[in-house]
C-alpha cells in the first residue's frame, strides 16, 4: 500500500484467484473465508482513498442480494464499474499488487485505483 499513487491500482482477490507472476502479492488467506474481502476493504479503506473500482459483473448475477450489498457497504463512497470477467482480468497485470484473502464466495475480486 506504501506505493501506491495516483492513478495507481491494486487487485483485491478472492482464495481461488491465480498466482500472477510480476505483481507483488500479500497473501492474507489464513483459513478458507478468513479474511473475507469486506472485511480487507474494511481496513484499507480507512487509512486509503480509492476512486474507483472495478469488478467483473458476473458477481451481480451470481451472487445474492445480501452479499451484493456487504460489497456495497464496504466500498462505501467508492463507484463500482462493472465489466464481464474477462476484461476484468485484462485490467490485473497493471496492477502494483495483489492481496489475496480467504474468501471463498465467487466473482468477488475487485480492483482498486487510488485517487
Amino acid at each position: 500500500m506504501a506505493r501506491l499513487r495516483h492513478t495507481n491500482a491494486v487487485v483485491i482477490a478472492d482464495s481461488m484467484f491465480p498466482s500472477w507472476p510480476g505483481i507483488e502479492t500479500v497473501d492474507l488467506a489464513l483459513i478458507y473465508g478468513v479474511p473475507t474481502i469486506p472485511q480487507v476493504l474494511q481496513a484499507l479503506l480507512a487509512q486509503w482513498h480509492a476512486g474507483r473500482a472495478w469488478m467483473a459483473e458476473e458477481f451481480l448475477q451470481k451472487n445474492e442480494e445480501a452479499t451484493r450489498d456487504e460489497f456495497r457497504t464496504a466500498l462505501g463512497t467508492v463507484p463500482i464499474e462493472f465489466e464481464p470477467h474477462l476484461e476484468f482480468k485484462r485490467r490485473v497485470p497493471g496492477a502494483i499488487g495483489l492481496i489475496r484473502t480467504g474468501e471463498c464466495r465467487v466473482y468477488t475480486n475487485l480492483i482498486l485505483e487510488s485517487a
